[in-house]
């Protein structure tokens, strides 16, 4: 079997009709990507790859190793010339698909800890218009490090401060050799962050005030949303699939079929990287917080609602809990009838979280994708207060009443943190004889020990105290107390929490659902 190579697409080799193959031209690097991981490669690196192939960029993309170590995948990219396989597979309207695609535009894969004149030499590249980066939630972090030029710097936004520094000298301020980055850490306003920090480390090391507005005027930093599950190297399939597509290849992605990208930028700049026009999902918009509480509220939120329930219930996974008519018509009522109304806006209209929604409906329904209810439940209370409690919230002030589902919601989230043993760094909770591990910060973990022991599920009464315990915890909820505000919360979800633990869960959903 050949192995994957540029060679292939010139020398009249046999590639299946079923895969798409992006376009054969050379290209000119005009991205460089911070992070050479599954991610990116499925996401970003795939819609560059979809405008390429339709004509309307024209642009390589040059990887950087974000951190030392770990040269497997970069070796194996190198050698496959930057080309790898991406297969997007998951349901649309209720039917399976599958897209299957190889990727061409990713020329090279640069660590910059090797080989450090390769990575500088990037710096002077009159092609180079656009940044990339996933360098991990902490990696749009403060660090303060001194200016060094032997070594790659520590952290991110130092690299960053360094590089741009060496495009300014080299090209002496040209204003239309600024770079537009476009960051996509999980973390709030990251291009705005990111901009902070560079400029903090340009006023540290003394670059100048030339410098300085160079980087205000010339550059352009963008914040973002990004949605994708992406699942990644295929090891269990990865030999059925090579022998399926006729090539060996070490470097193969999968995700799901799913993508929104929000990018906040410049409206000019959809003109520059037209993936709408591509027919890819991505949103240039002045302002990427109604998007982000659109995915927050009732992607995340969903999860939220349910996986703590479905998991006491018996169920394992996302799929398997869809499979349940009795909590696929919980989400269905969740999002129909509480979720959505309490965040309906000018912004974000009725159809269009209608919409959303219905494919969430599908992604949680994705054959291909085993998501596992105890992965999703990781750090649940701060999630909980992110996704579902401003929800509630929202809804309460909205009708003056709760919202059945949403509130029941807390009572299982109590349910779940229920246990008096920390073993490993993780609280011990039970389903039936079974143990399973509460994985939170030690802070919530200590808390949850602590107001569990010694109480009585048979005693309403101490079931109520703990609710209250809970409620009052104002480091949960943002500085608020759950016992006030919000009409008897308290009083209902104890009822719940009293039912779940002595009448068991399943029960409970039932009588919410009447």
């Amino acid at each position: 079997m050949e192995k994957l190579s540029r060679k292939l697409l010139t020398n009249g080799f046999k590639f299946n009709d079923d895969l798409t193959i992006g376009t054969k031209d050379a290209l000119p690097e005009k991205v460089i990507q911070f992070g050479e991981g599954n991610f990116l490669r499925a996401f970003v690196d795939y819609m560059f790859d979809e405008i390429n192939a339709q004509g309307l960029f024209k642009g390589g993309i040059t990887l950087i190793q974000p951190i030392p170590g770990g040269d497997f995948l970069r070796n194996i990219l190198n050698e496959q010339e930057g080309l790898y396989t991406l297969i997007a597979r998951g349901r649309e309207e209720g039917q399976k698909v599958s897209d299957k695609r190889l990727i061409t535009c990713v020329k090279r894969c640069i660590n910059p800890y090797v080989d450090l004149d390769t990575y500088n030499e990037c710096a002077s590249n009159p092609e180079l218009r656009f940044v990339v980066s996933n360098t991990t939630e902490a990696g749009i972090s403060w660090k303060d490090e001194p200016m060094i030029d032997n070594e790659p710097q520590d952290s991110f936004p130092a690299k960053v401060t360094n590089f741009l520094y060496k495009r300014f000298k080299a090209f002496n301020g040209d204003k239309s050799k600024g770079l537009v980055f476009i960051p996509c850490e999980l973390i709030d306003d990251n291009g705005k962050t990111l901009k902070k920090y560079v400029l903090k480390h340009a006023e540290n090391w003394g670059l100048g005030s030339e410098f300085i507005d160079w980087i205000e005027t010339a550059c352009v930093f963008t914040s973002t949303l990004v949605d994708r599950i992406v699942t990644g190297y295929p090891r269990d399939e990865a030999k059925e699939l090579c022998e399926e597509f006729g090539y060996e290849d070490n470097a193969i992605d999968t995700s799901e079929i799913f993508h929104t990208w929000v990018i906040e930028g410049p409206a000019e700049l959809e003109k520059e990287l037209p993936f709408p026009s591509a027919g890819l999902k991505v949103i240039f918009t002045p302002d990427v917080k109604p998007y982000k509480k659109r995915k927050v509220r009732i992607l995340n939120g969903a999860h939220t609602c349910s996986v703590l329930a479905a998991y006491l219930s018996g169920h394992n996974l996302v799929g398997e809990m869809m499979a349940d008519k009795m909590f696929y018509n919980y989400l269905v009522k969740a999002l129909d009838e509480e979720i959505i109304p309490a965040i309906e806006s000018p912004e974000l209209t009725h159809d269009d979280l209608k919409s959303f929604a219905d494919a969430v409906f599908d992604r949680f329904q994705n054959p291909f994708i085993k998501h596992k209810l105890m992965d999703i439940s990781l750090n649940s209370t701060s999630k909980f207060e992110a996704r579902v409690l401003h929800t509630i919230q929202e809804y309460y002030a909205a009708n003056g009443k709760l919202p059945k589902i949403l509130t029941f919601s807390f009572a299982a989230y109590l349910a779940f943190y229920r246990g008096t043993e920390i073993k490993d760094g993780a609280l011990i909770g039970h389903r039936g004889a079974e143990e399973y591990p509460v994985k939170d910060s030690p802070e919530v973990l200590e808390f949850y020990k602590n107001v569990w022991t010694g109480v009585d599920a048979g005693d309403k009464a101490q079931i109520a105290e703990v609710v209250k315990k809970v409620c009052a915890n104002k480091d949960f909820w943002l500085g608020a107390d759950l016992n006030s505000g919000l009409g008897n919360f308290p009083e209902i979800v104890t009822g719940h929490l009293y039912n779940i633990l002595n009448n068991g869960v399943v029960s409970e959903v039932e009588a919410v659902l009447k």
